[in-house]
């Protein structure tokens, strides 16, 4: 079950009610757990570029699209290595600022998993 984004702020994200002060992933299942930055920022030196690392933690067997929310500034980008990680599985990604991300969340149906940025 997709949970409903209620909110979203800089440094936090609300889902069914439920306050999160870290950069989240949201399973094809609905579970809610803590991204993996680390997987990035030891290749990037930043969390703000999306190593194929993290895109193989993140990407989930049947998904078909992958929602980004990349910050209240937009600052997450997808390497080129992850984008093609994410072309070969096929699974579209849509990469946008964190307010937006989430009003496309909430509309969307399908197979959908979601990377959530809550800074900048």
């Amino acid at each position: 079950m997709k949970p409903n984004i209620e909110a979203t702020e800089f440094g936090s994200i609300n889902v069914e009610g439920i306050t999160f002060e870290k950069d989240i992933i949201i399973r094809l299942d609905g579970d809610i757990s803590k991204r993996k930055k680390k997987l990035s920022k030891k290749i990037y030196g930043t969390s703000h570029k999306i190593s194929v690392g993290e895109a193989k933690h993140v990407y989930q067997k049947g998904a078909e699209k992958l929602i980004i929310g990349s910050g209240h500034e937009g600052m997450v980008k997808l390497s080129k290595k992850a984008d093609a990680y994410f072309r070969k599985k096929d699974c579209d990604v849509e990469l946008l600022p964190t307010p937006e991300a989430i009003k496309k969340w909430n509309e969307i149906e399908g197979k959908i998993i979601g990377l959530f940025h809550l800074t900048c």
